[in-house]
């Protein structure tokens, strides 16, 4: 397993998770809701801006691994689904839309596992519309934790659900996109893209 610092960072992401979750669980003698919301809101936005660094190290450092590239998808997964479920927890998401988000990343994993072992990972490859539904996630995630004020005359949980509700419909996109380029894939079919 190969050690450097884009891995490092990854691993950070990973490590930050259960942090992330544990400070909405503080009772008020310790922090009170507010600055839960805000702590909490920082960790995730930490971890969320780790995921554009160790992929912007490791082309730049030029330490691109298998490993990192295995890791790095994971720990995505696996800090949106926990917040999801923490949203959810809280009140502040209906679990409904947590569902669909965090099936259509089990179902889109599952298809590039399957995709890869028939030598054909690259036909559902990471396209722009999956990257504008990971940014609406980021955002709509972001603004849910915090759930305060932000600036005046805007409501941090109606922007979140907005935002929300756009990620969940990019999350259907995107989702139907990939499983049409498979089906093409074994098809026979050239996609335009």
């Amino acid at each position: 397993m190969p050690f450097n610092l884009p891995i490092l960072l990854t691993w950070l992401r990973v490590a930050l998770i259960p942090v992330c979750v544990a400070v909405f669980f503080l009772p008020d003698s310790v922090l009170i809701q507010h600055h839960r919301n805000s702590v909490g809101a920082f960790i995730f936005g930490l971890a969320a801006a780790t995921d554009w660094l160790d992929g912007y190290l490791a082309r730049r450092l030029g330490q691109t691994s298998a490993f990192g590239a295995f890791l790095d998808p994971v720990a995505d997964k696996l800090i949106v689904a926990a917040a999801l479920i923490l949203l959810v927890e809280l009140g502040r998401l209906e679990g409904w839309m947590a569902m669909i988000i965090i099936g259509r990343e089990i179902a889109i994993s599952a298809l590039r596992e399957w995709m890869a072992e028939m030598g054909r990972r690259n036909s559902v490859a990471v396209a722009y519309i999956g990257k504008l539904k990971t940014a609406a996630q980021m955002v709509a995630i972001l603004l849910l934790l915090y759930a305060g004020p932000l600036l005046p005359g805007i409501d941090t949980m109606i922007a979140g659900k907005f935002f929300m509700v756009i990620a969940v419909f990019l999350t259907l996109w995107s989702m139907a996109y990939y499983l049409q380029m498979a089906a093409r894939e074994f098809s026979g079919k050239k996609i335009d893209v």
